[in-house]
């Protein structure tokens, strides 16, 4: 493979990651309100306008496996977002789709479709004084989900809530913690309740 045709891989999937970041967190006109547990993940749908940074040590694309891969002390950052793990994997397909984010390939002269993201090895997300970790997650494009597994805890404050999976809904912004039993600590439920 020639030095060129590497670089326009190596772009392609940049530019994977980043229009799949805008399009995982569109929300239509019609969208709710945010519902159910609140937590940094939304704020992938809150900064949908804003710009992606993304750093990483490395950054390989498996075009025979549709698969761009960036991995050591991954870091994804959109307006007040922040994103981090040890590996990010990026699956996209050949094909337009209606569901899913699109991308020119600059060397196929088509189009990839991105079917999903997968951040793995101690996710962490933060928005503002909210925190989302847990040991990985998947971005699914075609349902607009995020699902983080594994250990998962939510702090928005001094408020903590734990779990086994948290799964939110980016056009709807439901959120749903579940996968086991779910454990809440509200502090500030009790100083509100005292202030009255």
């Amino acid at each position: 493979m020639t030095g060129v045709r590497c670089r326009k891989l190596a772009l392609a999937a940049i530019a994977l990651v980043l229009v799949c970041a805008r399009a995982a967190c569109a929300e239509p006109a019609t969208t709710q309100k945010n519902q159910g547990v609140p937590n940094a993940l939304q704020g992938f749908s809150q900064n949908r306008d804003q710009p992606v940074k993304i750093q990483a040590a490395s950054l390989e694309v498996r075009e025979k496996d549709k698969l761009a891969t960036f991995s050591g002390d991954v870091q994804v950052f959109q307006g007040d977002t922040e994103m981090r793990c040890k590996v990010l994997q990026v699956y996209y397909e050949q094909e337009a789709g209606n569901h899913s984010a699109k991308v020119p390939d600059p060397g196929a002269g088509g189009q990839n479709q991105i079917r999903r993201i997968e951040a793995k090895g101690g996710v962490t997300v933060v928005q503002k004084d909210q925190n989302a970790t847990g040991d990985s997650a998947t971005f699914n494009m075609r349902e607009n989900t995020v699902t983080l597994v594994g250990n998962v805890v939510v702090t928005r404050g001094n408020d903590i809530l734990r779990g086994n999976r948290l799964v939110v809904d980016l056009t709807t912004g439901v959120s749903r913690m579940d996968g086991g039993r779910v454990e809440g600590l509200f502090p500030s439920a009790a100083r509100a309740s005292e202030k009255k």
